[in-house]
């Protein structure tokens, strides 16, 4: 049996006392965690569980397209 994996984009933003993440491609999937490893492993976490109620509840799941780059400008004066 051969196993698929799906690469999806996160964005991770810092608040006040704590990280936050949430799925591009998954609206609604979100996690949050004291530092950004944390919250990468709890988005880890909320992806599978997100997916597994989909497919539970017979919605398709949506495949991963988002992408994600960085643009450089001039710094501020």
């Amino acid at each position: 049996m051969r196993i698929e994996h799906m690469r999806y984009a996160i964005v991770i933003e810092k608040g006040e006392r704590n990280y936050s993440a949430y799925v591009l491609d998954l609206p609604g999937c979100v996690a949050t965690g004291d530092t950004p490893e944390e919250v990468e492993s709890e988005i880890r976490a909320a992806i599978e569980f997100h997916i597994e109620g989909m497919l539970e509840d017979g919605a398709p799941v949506p495949p991963p397209s988002s992408l994600v780059t960085y643009v450089e400008v001039p710094a501020a004066a």
